[in-house]
């Protein structure tokens, strides 16, 4: 076994300890402001049909965390952006436009789907958009949120201040560079019918996860540790 395999291995058994302080892993469709959720974290997403080489270890798709700069954003506001809304005019849609995660999602079904030109032609596009833009995606952003919804996850806390020297930045680019195929495609790769490779991003693609910060980056095993030490069973 090689270095970057002990380090797989090691990684996975670290979440694996964490399902079991997190009481299991949770749906995002399922989940809302009021449960137990610590302010600061990392979160770590699972999709179904996508495992480890072994072909029965559930393989991460997606690692990310919240405001590591000066920000009052908390982990659950983080995910209940990826979630998209409960109520309002437009139930169950979203606002691609902040997150990120929603936005790489959304491309692969437009790629594997038929969708109106219009939403062809706005997904993606500026920061905002009017509403009747909006309207018009709501579709989309409704499959959107349907896909991330089903999408199991683990969530580890880390509460340390917004920083660009924080814990979770230290653990979210250690997973991510840990766990891109982009680099080392023979080992957990993505599946043949994974979601993600139709995504109009390479990095997405080529990484095998719903990221693109820190994919072609070298992983830095020490993370692990800082993983482990916020691990409290």
């Amino acid at each position: 076994m090689n270095t970057h395999e002990a380090c797989l291995d090691r990684f996975y058994d670290l979440l694996a300890r964490l399902e079991k302080v997190n009481g299991g892993k949770r749906q995002l469709a399922r989940c809302h402001g009021q449960m137990d959720w610590p302010k600061r974290g990392v979160y770590f997403f699972f999709e179904d049909g996508e495992l480890r080489s072994d072909g029965t270890t559930p393989r991460v798709v997606r690692v990310g965390t919240h405001g590591l700069r000066k920000s009052s954003a908390t982990l659950w506001s983080r995910l209940s952006q990826h979630r998209g809304t409960v109520g309002g005019s437009m139930p169950g849609g979203g606002n691609h436009r902040g997150s990120i995660f929603r936005l790489h999602v959304g491309t692969a079904l437009l790629a594997s789907g038929h969708w109106s030109d219009s939403i062809r032609h706005s997904w993606a596009v500026g920061s905002n958009a009017p509403s009747d833009v909006r309207r018009g995606e709501y579709p989309l952003e409704l499959a959107v949120s349907k896909h991330i919804g089903a999408m199991p996850f683990l969530w580890l806390e880390v509460d340390d201040p917004p920083s660009s020297m924080s814990d979770r930045g230290v653990v979210e680019a250690g997973s991510i560079a840990l766990l891109s195929a982009s680099k080392r495609q023979e080992i957990d790769d993505s599946s043949t019918g994974w979601l993600g490779r139709q995504a109009d991003r390479n990095l997405v693609r080529e990484s095998g996860l719903w990221n693109v910060n820190h994919v072609q980056e070298e992983p830095d095993a020490r993370f692990l540790d800082v993983f482990e030490r916020h691990l409290v069973e």
